[in-house]
């Protein structure tokens, strides 16, 4: 068998031009921020923003069944953290009907921050954790849903 640097290079092409294909096909068209906020007293404020690529949109909590996946915060339990009312969205809502579904979706183009209030019980340093579900379309492809998780120490 010829093993000449030629028939190595002809050997490894495909293997390096599917690997850069597969590469090339992985969308990423959110870049997500979490932050905490101490407003005194053991109560935080966690905010979890979504900065999107232009022509993108994330959904709404609140999207009716039949639509694309609403986003999701789930929170990790702590014994030490109490949760005040639910998460909530802030950003300019867009209610859409989207014929892909045949709903009235709620969306957010640009950026959405979801904000949770919580308290800490005691002086004590812990941390608060989760994930957040998502679902992201264009006006020509959706993509399947994802998660992104997220740590935030609570001082």
């Amino acid at each position: 068998m010829i093993r000449t640097p030629l028939f190595k290079f002809l050997l490894l092409m495909p293997l390096a031009l599917s690997l850069s294909a597969l590469k090339a096909q992985v969308k990423n068209p959110v870049k997500w921020t979490h932050t905490v906020k101490a407003t005194g007293g053991g109560k935080y404020v966690v905010s979890m923003k979504a900065v999107l690529e232009k022509g993108w949109h994330i959904y709404s909590q609140h999207t009716p069944d039949g639509g694309p996946v609403p986003t999701t915060v789930e929170f990790t339990k702590n014994p030490l953290v109490t949760f005040t009312g639910t998460v909530k969205e802030v950003g300019k809502l867009e209610n859409h009907y989207e014929k892909l579904f045949g709903v009235n979706v709620k969306q957010f183009s640009n950026e959405v921050t979801f904000v949770q209030d919580l308290s800490v019980k005691g002086k004590v340093k812990t941390n608060v954790s989760g994930s957040i579900e998502f679902m992201m379309c264009n006006d020509t492809e959706c993509l399947p849903p994802a998660t992104q998780r997220f740590s935030l120490t609570l001082q």
